[in-house]
C-alpha cells in the first residue's frame, strides 16, 4: 500500500525550497525577506585579504577582560576553554571522530571570546549536520562550519566544504530557520567557515566570514 503524506496546512515558500532538489533550495528567507544565493564563493580557496581572517597561535592568547569578582565572565571562560582545548588537540591518540569534536568546541570557544553566542550545535536534519549556529554581535544568524586537521597533505581544512556540502548545509539552514523556538529577532542570516589547522605550537584558526 502507498503512503502520501498530506499537508493539513497550505505550505511557505520556504519549505518548498527546503523540500526541492534544485538548486533553488540554495536560497532562503530571514524577517521575511528572501536572500538569494551569490554563487559559490572564492572564499574557500583563495585566501584574499578582509575576507579571511588567519589566527596563528601565539595571537590566540588573549588577556582576559576585567569581570565582576566571583563571576566568571562569557569571554573569560570562553578564553580558559581556548586554553584548555588547545591542550587536549594535542593528544595524538584521539580518534578522527573525537578531534573533530574538540575541532568545533574550539571554534564555538574562539567566537564566543569575540561575544558570539551559541543557538545550537550539532544540530541534525535529513540533509545533513550543523555544526553550530550561533549570534554574531551585531544579531545575524550564523551558521558555522567547522573543519580541523593536523595536516595539509590533502588540502586545506576548507578545501573539504565541497560544493554539494555547502547545498546541503544551506537546505538545513533553512530546515533550522523553521523550527518555531528558532523565531528569534535577527539582522540577517549568512554562512561562515572555520578552519582550523594543528601546527607545532597550536592551532591555528582561519576564519571565512560569508563563505558561500
Amino acid at each position: 500500500m502507498n503512503i502520501q503524506r498530506i499537508d493539513t496546512q497550505p505550505r511557505t515558500e520556504m519549505q518548498s525550497l527546503a523540500d526541492t532538489q534544485s538548486p533553488a533550495a540554495a536560497q532562503y528567507f530571514a524577517n521575511g525577506q528572501r536572500i538569494g544565493s551569490q554563487g559559490i564563493s572564492t572564499h574557500l580557496l583563495d585566501a584574499r585579504p578582509g575576507n579571511i581572517q588567519t589566527i596563528n597561535p601565539s595571537q590566540a592568547e588573549i588577556t582576559p577582560t576585567a569581570t565582576i569578582p566571583g563571576i566568571e565572565s562569557p569571554a573569560l571562560a570562553a578564553a580558559s576553554a581556548l586554553q584548555d582545548l588547545s591542550a587536549h588537540l594535542r593528544d595524538a591518540t584521539l580518534s578522527p571522530a573525537r578531534f573533530g569534536v574538540l575541532g568545533e568546541e574550539y571554534a564555538a570557544a574562539w567566537l564566543a571570546r569575540r561575544g558570539w553566542s551559541t543557538l545550537s550545535r550539532n544540530w541534525h536534519t535529513r540533509y545533513g549536520e550543523l555544526d553550530l549556529v550561533m549570534l554574531d554581535p551585531e544579531r545575524t544568524i550564523v551558521f558555522v562550519e567547522v573543519k580541523t586537521r593536523r595536516t595539509t597533505r590533502y588540502g586545506s581544512p576548507q578545501e573539504a566544504v565541497t560544493a554539494r556540502k555547502r547545498l546541503r548545509l544551506r537546505r538545513a539552514g533553512v530546515q533550522w530557520l523553521l523550527e518555531p523556538e528558532h523565531r528569534i529577532a535577527h539582522n540577517g542570516v549568512r554562512f561562515d567557515v572555520v578552519s582550523i589547522l594543528l601546527e607545532a605550537s597550536g592551532p591555528s584558526v582561519r576564519y571565512i566570514p560569508e563563505a558561500f
